[in-house]
């Protein structure tokens, strides 16, 4: 009887692994099993408590021209203060822009007299930055998540839309590493689903402390 009770369990098991593992295409499925359901919690408090990061991340901008690709130094908190260094190409190494959260400046590090320019606040530097992802998915009335089996590993993928009406920037992705619980790669797209802004993460520290005297000049 036990054995029997068993093999009933056993079928009933593959049965609902069957029905629950169907991939939704493009390299992307829904969770699975309780350890993607897990992954995906672990990836939601990641997000939701994160207060500060350093990141050292390459930011590509596309258009119909073509691309420009930046090497950067990120420093942000998720009270909206955030500091980037443009460390290469060569033409704009040593560019620096901060924000308070209140004043944006930008100067250049390499330039003797450092002449500081006052800035307003644009969505093609602003979305950039890991914190306004998770301000945009907190606020969104469409979010969705989904798992992606990739060469390098399990990725957690979320998805926000950016609120306003830029017409290149309305829909953001986030890839997660399961494994180690840091962002992979930040992906905005326009309406027409193309990627506009490609932020891929080499190194990314999470809730550092970060001194008040780097987001001002």
């Amino acid at each position: 009887m036990k054995k029997r009770t068993w093999a009933i369990l056993a079928a009933l098991l593959m049965a609902f692994t069957l029905l629950t593992g169907c991939s939704t295409g493009d390299g992307l499925r829904g969770p699975a099993n309780a350890g993607e359901v897990s992954a995906f919690e672990r990836t939601k408090r990641m997000l939701f408590e994160l207060q500060s990061f350093r990141a050292i991340a390459t930011v590509e901008y596309r258009s119909n021209k073509g691309s420009n690709v930046y090497e950067t130094i990120q420093h942000a908190r998720i009270t909206g203060e955030y500091r980037i260094e443009v460390t290469a190409p060569e033409a704009v190494s040593g560019s620096i822009t901060v924000s308070d959260g209140r004043q944006i400046h930008q100067f250049n590090n390499r330039v003797n007299g450092r002449v500081s320019l006052m800035l307003q606040e644009t969505p093609e530097r602003s979305e950039i930055f890991l914190t306004s992802f998770i301000r945009n998915y907190k606020q969104s009335e469409e979010v969705s998540v989904s798992v992606a089996d990739m060469d390098e590993g399990v990725r957690t993928v979320l998805e926000a839309t950016i609120p306003g009406s830029h017409p290149y920037l309305t829909m953001a992705r986030l890839w997660v590493d399961n494994e180690t619980m840091t962002p992979v790669k930040l992906v905005i797209f326009d309406a027409d689903g193309s990627e506009r802004v490609i932020v891929t993460y080499h190194i990314f520290e999470y809730n550092v402390i970060l001194d008040d005297g780097i987001f001002t000049i």
